[in-house]
């Protein structure tokens, strides 16, 4: 038995053959697969008592995409669209059955079929614009011909889905399976009602690329995706790629459109965009796999959250646990800052309830599932407590110490600390097994990053239950180790000392911001201390006016929060360049003796980043980051580091490693050791290596 036969088989029951596609996890178009699919049919149509074919597959899932690992390769044959071509010119009927997902080359097939039933709960999309790419087997021309331009546009440039009745509505399936258990049967009822209905050949055979009659011109959805694609998809170069094919759909034959998908996506697949995204969606897979810990670690019961600290940090995370369905409680030693902490909590649901993002009923059941304490001790019966306090390192091990008073054994301690010692603060408990870092990210309950904190003597299976909540959470977790900053943090703080240095020698706040966001970062680093505050750590009795944002804050100056900070900023909190922000900074360099001189964008690029590349490559020296493409998926995940350049580290590989290291050789001749290569990153530019592989 060939690998095609066993991902796919064909049995009949009756005049009804049944091509069943079982290649687990999600039925990905492997090679295999679409070699056992092409047999299928070809055998079906072959057999003389077959009068239709329902194609099905098992598992939890529909096709659900293509095999990731086949992309920017040459590929086995036959393709995707010969397979869909095989079907769609089947002289026999063949129904597609529904379960689960229809992804990319799964609606793809789907649309080849020549009628479709689905259960209730089926969703179709074509998600391909995520992986810098465009449908590549027809997806642009049939999902306009089948349902409209709208949502062909919604679906292919927006990434929507059309979820059970919505489906049927749009036109995408002809008709709904009783339930979700009743697929088959159902398929073969419908397939058999179809034969006897006495449909002519072109009902009974009915190809999606013969239709036009849905292909209507619509100035306004190209409008909307176009639209979508500036605001959310800015710098990406697939959605206009895409726009384009479903365009083509309206004023060209089924054949020429077809042939320009092909082109596009053939010219996407190789170019960098695709590449970056495509190693961004496998990094975050394989930052899943820590050594050590494997499936046969145990992990820990986690049903109910403690949480101490009610103020911005400690508010966010508990909302992520509501949203996640567990019972939370907050403690705070103060009523007046549980109550505001309470409130955020209760003014964030109604909001999200007022605008329909979910329903009153379940803003009132996650409300139900919190309760406030000011004692300890009703932490005792919690499996896992988050310390979310003040950050200093005597309030922290404060926390810990009265927590391992009171929790009862085996709970998991967490600190959501950004900087501080995470060993350090383990040390105020007697069971350093049970402590780890999990560092959420501001807003806790939007962000999907999770560092997770492996202190010096956590335990296997405190970090594989760790690794698992952030799933029940929909967190991207990434394991790092201890360190000032852990990994995110750390990297940072090397681009936001660049950045005002190069501001005390000549560049100004908004040059370098207006450069990063050039870039495809989401904000600027001064943009970004704005929307934070520049407040923060910071006392009017202890300023010593020694830095610029210890002088802007002497002048009320703090962020957007006082409509003054590096920027002004009117009513709407719109930024636009300080006059004010421009005398502090002339003369703080004065003062400092730098002669000011006009700065590039190129050199405002290469000193942001470059610095955080070579902070990268110490981290792994030091074995903080398992992997170079950990430390991608933290910057994409957690700072908004675009995309579809793959991550700090892929981007570096991608521009050349011996053109980053004589560039930092360059600068730390006239700027010093900031600019250091580490051992690492110098060895692999000599080697040919590449950071994001290690």
């Amino acid at each position: 038995m060939t690998v095609a036969d066993e991902v796919v088989t064909l049995d009949r029951e009756g005049e009804i053959a049944i091509v069943t596609l079982d290649n687990p996890p999600v039925n990905a178009t492997s090679a295999a697969l679409r070699a056992g699919l092409v047999s299928a049919i070809e055998r079906a149509c072959a057999d003389a008592a077959v009068r239709a074919i329902v194609l099905i597959c098992a598992g939890r899932t529909f096709v659900a995409g293509a095999d990731v690992s086949e992309l920017g390769k040459p590929r086995a044959e036959p393709d995707l669209r010969a397979v869909l071509e095989a079907i769609e010119s089947a002289p026999k009927p063949v129904v597609a059955a529904v379960h689960g997902t229809a992804l990319g080359g799964g609606l793809e097939l789907a649309m080849a079929c020549h009628h479709r039933i689905a259960t209730p709960s089926a969703a179709f999309g074509l998600p391909e614009v995520s992986l810098g790419l465009i449908p590549g087997a027809g997806g642009t021309q049939r999902l306009p011909r089948l349902a409209g331009v709208a949502t062909a546009l919604s679906l292919i440039v927006e990434g929507k889905r059309l979820v059970g009745e919505a489906a049927r509505a749009a036109g995408v399936v002809d008709a709904r399976a009783s339930g979700e258990e009743s697929l088959r049967a159902d398929a073969i009822a419908f397939a058999r009602d179809l034969l006897a209905r006495g449909l002519p050949p072109e009902r009974l055979l009915r190809r999606v690329r013969d239709e036009t009659g849905r292909l209507a011109p619509d100035p306004a959805a190209f409008d909307a995706a176009r639209a979508h694609a500036a605001k959310r998809l800015r710098g990406q170069v697939a959605p206009e790629c895409a726009i384009a094919c479903v365009a083509a759909a309206l004023d060209r034959p089924f054949a020429e459109g077809l042939a320009l998908e092909r082109a596009t996506f053939q010219e996407l697949e190789a170019g960098p965009q695709s590449k970056a995204l495509r190693h961004a969606f496998l990094a975050e897979r394989e930052a899943a796999k820590i050594p050590g810990i494997g499936r046969e670690t145990p992990t820990r019961t986690v049903e109910r959250v403690g949480i101490v600290g009610a103020g911005t940090m400690g508010t966010g995370i508990a909302m992520a646990f509501l949203d996640a369905g567990f019972p939370v409680t907050i403690v705070e030693a103060k009523e007046e800052a549980l109550a505001r902490g309470r409130n955020t909590i209760e003014t964030t649901y109604a909001g999200s309830a007022a605008k329909g993002r979910i329903g009153q009923g379940e803003a009132d059941a996650r409300l139900g599932r919190l309760a406030t304490s000011l004692a300890y001790e009703d932490l005792a019966q919690a499996d896992l407590v988050i310390e979310a306090a003040f950050e200093t390192m005597e309030v922290k091990r404060a926390v810990f110490a009265a927590l391992d008073r009171v929790a009862k054994p085996g709970a998991l301690l967490a600190t959501n600390t950004s900087y501080l010692d995470v060993d350090a603060i383990a040390a105020a408990t007697s069971r350093p097994q049970d402590l780890l870092g999990l560092h959420f990210f501001s807003p806790a309950n939007i962000m999907k990053l999770l560092e997770v904190v492996r202190a010096q003597r956590t335990a296997p299976d405190a970090i594989a239950t760790a690794m698992a909540l952030a799933k029940r959470l929909r967190k991207v977790a990434v394991c790092v180790g201890v360190a000032h900053g852990f990994v995110g943090n750390r990297m940072l703080a090397r681009r936001q000392a660049e950045a005002t240095h190069l501001v005390l020698e000549g560049a100004m706040p908004w040059d370098v911001d207006r450069v990063l966001v050039a870039f495809g970062l989401p904000m600027g680093p001064f943009q970004m201390s704005d929307l934070a505050g520049l407040d923060l750590g910071w006392s009017r009795e202890t300023s010593k006016g020694e830095t610029l944002k210890e002088r802007l804050c002497e002048r009320d100056r703090r962020g957007q929060k006082t409509r003054a900070g590096f920027y002004d900023y009117d009513d709407a909190r719109r930024g636009t360049p300080s006059p004010v922000t421009e005398e502090i900074v002339h003369a703080m360099s004065a003062e400092k003796g730098i002669a000011r001189r006009a700065i590039s964008d190129d050199e405002i690029l290469e000193r942001c980043l470059y610095p955080m590349v070579a902070e990268g490559a110490r981290i792994l020296e030091e074995g903080k980051a398992i992997r170079g493409s950990d430390i991608d998926v933290v910057w994409i995940n957690g700072y908004g580091f675009p995309a579809w350049r793959g991550g700090p580290m892929f981007w570096a590989d991608e521009t050349g490693l011996p053109t980053i290291v004589a560039a930092l050789d360059r600068y730390a001749a006239t700027h010093g050791d900031a600019y250091a290569v580490p051992d690492l990153l110098r060895r692999l530019a000599e080697e040919g290596g590449r950071l994001s592989e290690r």
